[in-house]
């Protein structure tokens, strides 16, 4: 296995590109051979000549693509299998939690696939790891957002009519994503307050600059893949009492609580939301996995009576698509790297590397993740 197939994304709110050219460039020196699918990198500023000036192929034709590839790579799942050969490896995104009946497709299509947001989250598999990277711009770009959207400035500042008190920003999930919002906002000025139901993120909240929100909810922690546990329904409504009063006096809050595997946890009622002041902004980072805000939408804004205007956050990452395709293609050439076979120039397959089997869904006709059968 070594001819990849680089193909272009076909929803329309994709920005991003799975393989920039400057890393397109290194995998053809280990011995990879890329063709490209015409216009894949459009629309993060990236043009095809750019693909062919570092030794790709480009191509018009998506079945013709398919027909070269041992492996297929995009940022997003296909909506159809059809056309991509038995045995071809195929890595993207995909949400395995929600996406059975499509699993079952490529398992029946005999293909081999890889879902990205399944890399373990250990130190070898670090340099892999696509929600740690995407996260951090989505974090990043939510405060920006959220900024442009208040009707009040950050900082504060002293102006010959008085002084601007500073904007207070109120963090709920101390991730990647968390602690990237938390950086963004102290350094516009703000005054920033986090939550996080894993004390031991403390010190990291401290570190930067922000206020700790302790909360006694009793027995917490982390999951082995680093995310936080899932709180009991009576921790869920300590949590929400507690961050009432916060919500309150906040200018904005961004909720970035989420569950591997399962549906975020409502953390932000409209009760708790009908008590914030008018023109303060939400932004629900968890909406496309169920939403940590009662009436959040993936699709608009949604503006109360009470003036508080709450925004889906979902993929944020994809407003800022130069970044974001560097950063997922320098994970996507990270795996590639680690599972290529420089004495037989391709590829290895290797079952016994816990990287490839904590990711690897569907082989040999059938479903094979333990965590899917």
């Amino acid at each position: 296995m070594k001819r990849i197939f680089l193909c272009k994304e076909t929803a329309t709110s994709e920005t991003r590109v799975a393989l920039v050219p400057s890393d397109v460039k290194v995998l053809i020196g280990m011995g990879y051979e890329v063709t490209v699918q015409n216009g894949s990198g459009k629309n993060m500023g990236c043009t095809d000549e750019e693909y062919v000036g570092v030794g790709a192929k480009i191509i018009d034709n998506l079945d013709e693509g398919y027909g070269f590839a041992d492996i297929v790579v995009r940022v997003n799942k296909p909506d159809i299998v059809d056309g991509i050969r038995k045995n071809t490896l195929h890595i993207s995104s995909f949400d395995v939690f929600s996406e059975k009946a499509a699993m079952e497709n490529f398992a029946k299509a005999g293909i081999n696939l890889v879902s990205l947001e399944m890399i373990p989250r250990t130190t070898l598999a670090q340099k892999m790891d696509i929600q740690s990277s995407q996260a951090s711009l989505a974090g990043y770009y939510a405060v920006l957002l959220a900024a442009s959207r208040l009707p009040k400035i950050l900082p504060m500042m002293t102006t010959p009519s008085g002084n601007i008190s500073p904007a207070r920003v109120f963090i709920i999930g101390v991730g990647v994503a968390g602690l990237q919002a938390i950086a963004t906002a102290k350094r516009l000025g703000a005054r920033v307050e986090a939550f996080d139901t894993r004390p031991e993120v403390e010190e990291q909240v401290k570190s930067l600059g922000a206020k700790f929100v302790k909360i006694d909810l009793g027995e917490t922690g982390s999951t082995e893949q680093g995310y936080a546990k899932e709180l009991t329904p009576e921790q869920i409504e300590l949590q929400r009492q507690a961050q009432a009063k916060v919500c309150s006096q906040s200018d904005i809050v961004i909720t970035t609580a989420k569950v591997f595997g399962r549906k975020a946890p409502l953390l932000l009622t409209k009760d708790m939301i009908s008590q914030m002041k008018p023109g303060s902004i939400i932004i629900d980072m968890a909406v496309g996995t169920g939403g940590n805000v009662e009436g959040s939408s993936p699709d608009r804004d949604v503006v109360l009576d009470n003036g508080v205007t709450i925004i889906g956050g979902d993929s944020l990452e994809r407003f800022i698509p130069r970044d974001a395709s560097n950063m997922f293609s320098g994970n996507i050439k990270a795996f590639l790297t680690h599972f290529w076979d420089d004495e037989n120039k391709c590829f290895k397959i290797d079952m016994e590397d816990d990287i490839l089997r904590g990711c690897l869904i569907t082989s040999g006709g059938k479903i094979i993740h333990e965590r899917f059968q």
